[in-house]
């Protein structure tokens, strides 16, 4: 760019400082807040590529407690996002003039009363040594060896809700949903044999057993209560 030679150095210097600056602003534009859903996609497996909760992605959304959302749907990514929904919008929150309650400590996840007949909860593999164990983010879990290849069976009966790679730590994931209290969760499995949206019966082969971080072959195995893990000891039947 040719600069007048009326304009003095120093003014020149200052010019060519603002066409920078706004190069660069230009070349740098706003993260997307906002995802259009395609075919395959499903809310959970959009919230993991995302790195958000599903339930907050359901929320600023204004879906319904079925989380069905359809391919070419603009779904927010953030509670400020641009996206434009296709489902019916929440209704305005009230305002309140109350000061917001304090937090307080955790406590273990409280089980609402599920719709619906008890699950009959069964092991998802047959024998292998079960672990206690807790997550850095303080949800429980059972490590259970086995044997490569090993069957992996549904915990209950529900349907498949995600089916993926997308969650840190897990491996290769399925995600079963029960009701809307319950969701049991298979880590690190191998050949999944069943997939997203899939109506599934208790003990129904779902994978079987691949290799844990450690190489070894192993189940991660989650029941989550209202989306928090919780001791799946408490829910699944003595072991003979």
């Amino acid at each position: 760019m040719a600069w007048p030679a009326s304009l003095s150095s120093s003014l020149r210097l200052a010019c060519a400082l603002v066409v920078l600056l706004l190069v660069a602003c230009s070349s740098n534009p706003p993260a997307s807040a906002s995802y259009t859903v395609k075919r395959g996609d499903t809310l959970y497996s959009i919230a993991a590529r995302h790195k958000v909760d599903y339930r907050d992605l359901a929320r600023w959304n204004g879906l319904g407690r079925d989380y069905l959302i359809r391919p070419g749907q603009v779904l927010r990514l953030s509670p400020s996002g641009r996206g434009t929904v296709t489902t019916a919008s929440k209704a305005p929150a009230r305002s309140s003039n109350r000061a917001p309650a304090a937090a307080s400590p955790k406590t273990p996840p409280k089980v609402s009363a599920p719709a619906g007949p008890p699950i009959q909860w069964r092991w998802p593999v047959e024998a292998g040594t079960a672990t206690l164990t807790t997550r850095p983010n303080g949800g429980q879990g059972l490590t259970i060896d086995g044997r490569p290849g090993q069957d992996i069976r549904a915990a209950g009966s529900g349907r498949v809700v995600y089916s993926g790679t997308g969650l840190l730590g897990y491996g290769q994931l399925v995600i079963i949903k029960h009701n809307e209290t319950y969701l049991s969760a298979y880590g690190h499995t191998q050949a999944v044999v069943v997939k997203e949206g899939d109506a599934v019966g208790a003990g129904q082969r779902i994978a079987t057993m691949g290799n844990g971080p450690q190489g070894t072959p192993m189940l991660y195995f989650e029941i989550r209560i209202n989306g928090t893990p919780g001791n799946p000891l408490s829910l699944l039947p003595q072991r003979r």
